[in-house]
């Protein structure tokens, strides 16, 4: 194969990786929120006892003290 076949191979892989994120991340952003997930609160209770600081309920916690 020559070297503009290889190059030409490289970027139709990148544009499928691409097309593939950007197909996936649509979908991802129609999905509907499941059932009793709607109206989720940060709870105290369950934010002390876990240890997940890098949760995005736990650093919004921290933001509103």
């Amino acid at each position: 194969m020559s070297q503009g076949a290889y190059i030409a191979i490289g970027v139709i892989v990148i544009v499928a990786l691409l097309a593939i994120f950007i197909i996936s991340f649509i979908l991802y952003r129609r999905t509907p929120v499941p059932k009793g997930c709607e109206d989720i609160k940060i709870s105290e209770e369950n934010c002390s006892s876990c240890g997940h600081t890098e949760c995005q309920f736990y650093k919004k916690k921290d933001a509103e003290e």
